[in-house]
């Protein structure tokens, strides 16, 4: 049987015997101010070895609209919230990432995996993936914006290029589904020789897409503009993760949970040119706002690897206190925090982009997955969680 339907039925079996709660609490509260994070810490990582200051100074390249301040006209107003799926159940929790207090609970359908931006930064769409369905959020109210979308198998969800389709991750049925972007009506679809295909990015230019197979062992190419394969990157005896594109748009990184670290892949050459060691487990890639740092999280003991995109080596890592599963979220607007759920910990962390410190723990249920922290600086987004642009 193949790894991804057991897991899937796995799943399924646990949520009948769940009662999904939605109580949340934290460790700390604090006055709620707009568009910033709290800084002050309750427990320390142990001494850091990197202390990089949010800059708005930019260097180009591929984020350089994501800086802080360099806010969309779509999200201007938009009350900050942290969106965290609960992968183990049926609903999404919003969260005041300044007071920690849960703001609601809301019903999406079974097993919803990440909590997607659309390309015109207006709706956040989960994407349920046992109930086959997209419920659309309204980032203004933080509440669901009308029913659910029927749509076949949606583990994640991206957007190409000018925003016209959506393009749903189908891991399970091994391919990428098109959709219309604002009415979700299905358009074509793209079979791959990719199990588990999971997470991707887009060239500077983005004209191409690479997707990671995690357990196929390899990476998978797009042409943007033909929708067709175009090719196949084998990485023997991995397990291929999130898929980011460096700053200066040479390298994909793509995180290996089984071997621990993070490949570097030419971006034009569709080839491997260096792997870092950064952690067992490693998962979830997010970019500095700054654009001169990428945060690696690794689920398997606990740390955050700080990678130097220009040099390509690891600078820093970040432990938090007592372990944890660190794995998806993304960047505060204000530059300050990394937001990431603790996926086996029914944990949300936020952890200081100072010093590496953790500043505080908010405890969700049902194994939080692919949060969404909003709004994010940036003109448009390409999807994930907020692979903006």
């Amino acid at each position: 049987m193949p790894a991804v339907v057991r897991r899937r039925r796995t799943l399924a079996g646990l949520v009948a015997l769940t009662v999904v709660g939605a109580a949340v609490s934290c460790a700390r509260q604090e006055p709620h101010q707009a568009m910033t994070d709290a800084s002050r810490p309750t427990s320390t990582a142990g001494p850091a070895t990197l202390a990089s200051s949010p800059s708005p100074v930019r260097s180009g390249g591929t984020y350089a609209h994501t800086g802080v301040g360099a806010m969309a006209a779509a999200t201007r107003g938009v009350p900050y919230r942290l969106y965290v799926p609960e992968s183990a159940g049926r609903g999404v929790d919003v969260l005041d990432p300044v007071s920690g207090k849960l703001l609601g609970h809301y019903p999406t359908g079974l097993d919803p995996q990440h909590v997607v931006p659309s390309y015109d930064l207006k709706t956040l769409w989960s994407t349920n993936d046992l109930a086959n369905s997209l419920t659309p959020f309204d980032p203004r109210t933080g509440r669901p914006r009308g029913p659910s979308v029927a749509v076949d198998d949606p583990y994640n969800m991206y957007f190409l290029p000018g925003g016209k389709l959506a393009v749903v991750v189908q891991e399970q049925r091994q391919q990428f589904g098109f959709y219309d972007a604002q009415t979700m009506a299905p358009v074509s679809v793209t079979r791959v020789q990719c199990a588990g295909v999971d997470h991707a990015d887009f060239t500077l230019d983005e004209k191409v897409m690479v997707a990671s197979c995690e357990f196929a062992h390899r990476l998978v190419r797009l042409d943007v503009a033909t929708r067709a394969v175009t090719g196949y990157l084998d990485l023997p005896g991995s397990s291929p993760q999130d898929v980011r594109l460096t700053p200066d748009g040479r390298s994909f990184l793509v995180a290996d949970k089984r071997r621990g670290g993070v490949h570097v892949i030419d971006a034009r050459l569709f080839r491997q040119t260096a792997f870092l060691r950064t952690g067992p487990d490693a998962h979830g890639i997010y970019p500095s706002r700054d654009g001169r740092l990428m945060y690696v999280s690794n689920r398997g003991n606990g740390t955050i690897s700080v990678v130097d995109p220009a040099r390509l080596r690891v600078v820093a890592t970040w432990h938090l206190p007592g372990g944890g599963s660190p794995d998806m979220g993304g960047v505060s607007p204000d530059g300050r925090s990394l937001w990431l759920t603790g996926r086996y910990n029914a944990a949300v962390y936020q952890i200081s982009t100072l010093d590496g410190h953790l500043i505080r723990t908010l405890h969700v249920p049902l194994k939080p997955h692919g949060m969404c922290v909003w709004p994010q600086p940036g003109r448009y987004s390409l999807g994930h969680t907020g692979n903006m642009r």
